[in-house]
Formats: structure tokens, sequence, C-alpha cells
């Protein structure tokens, strides 16, 4: 027996992600704001500027996670839904975490490494 759900509610749910991704572009907005002037007050104090950011790392752990969280949305879409679009739901995130680990595995991270301590 199928429920009627009113279109209020219907509104209300679709309107879920909407503020979902506004929320999250705010706080990257704020965070990528903050990182600007950390480093024009580092530049301004004469501190060493360069990042120690670990990119082979986040890049494993971004494969990683994109991986695992697109095939298992991959698998309960495809078990709830069958083959649908809502199947790209899955299918994306675990085609970029594929990616990544790809980039990671292919990547000459040592070339990378000796051309930045020149600089």
């Amino acid at each position: 027996m199928e429920q009627i759900i009113s279109p209020a509610a219907q509104v209300i749910i679709s309107l879920i992600p909407i503020v979902g991704i506004c929320i999250g572009g705010v706080v990257i907005f704020f965070a990528l704001l903050w990182i600007h002037h950390e480093t024009k007050q580092r530049i301004k104090s004469g501190e060493k500027t360069q990042s120690n950011f670990n990119y082979k790392a986040a890049t494993l752990l971004c494969g990683l996670l994109l991986t695992g969280i697109g095939f298992m949305l991959t698998v309960f879409f495809a078990l709830f839904d069958g083959i649908s679009p809502a199947l790209l739901g899955g299918l994306i995130p675990l085609t970029i975490g594929i990616c990544l680990l790809l980039f990671y595995r292919l990547y000459d991270w040592k070339s990378n490494d000796s051309r930045s301590s020149d600089n």
C-alpha cells in the first residue's frame, strides 16, 4: 500500500540536500578565507610560507574513502532500485575513488619531491 505524502512534505524533503550543500559551501569558503588570511600574516611576519601538506597521503585517503563509499552506495542502489538513474549516486564516487587510487599509483612522487625541494 502506497502512502500519499503531502506536497509540503515533498518540498521540505527536497530542500534538505540543497541546504546541506549550501552550508557545506559556506564552511569551505570560510576555511579557505581563514587559510588565506593566515598565509598573508605569515608573509607579513617573514615566516616560511611553504605548506607541509602531505598530498600523497591525502590522495590515498580520499581514494580509499570514495571507493568504499561509492561501492557501498552502488550495491545499495542496485539492490533496492535495480538499474536506474539512482545508481549514479554510487557509481560517481566509486569512479572518482578509483581514479584517485590510480593517480596515487601512477604518479611519479619522487620527481615531484625533488623539484619542490629546489625552490
